[in-house]
């Protein structure tokens, strides 16, 4: 598996840790779990721009309101 070298404040470090440790995980499971959420929510932000690319405002706020 790769490996990736980080340079972290210290705060953020023990921070981190301290996390870690109240989740029941090692280090490098939060922080790679962390980024796999980040990455995650950056693909799901563009999968829903471009489903709302040529959408109409005005019948998804009917929708939302429950008007249909």
């Amino acid at each position: 598996m790769p490996r990736v070298s980080l340079d972290l404040p210290r705060w953020l470090k023990a921070a981190a840790e301290d996390l870690a440790a109240r989740e029941g995980v090692s280090l490098n499971q939060l922080i790679a779990l962390a980024l796999a959420e980040k990455v995650g929510a950056e693909g799901a932000e563009a999968v829903l721009a471009e489903r709302g690319r040529g959408g109409a405002p005005e019948r998804a706020g009917r929708w939302l309101e429950g008007r249909g």
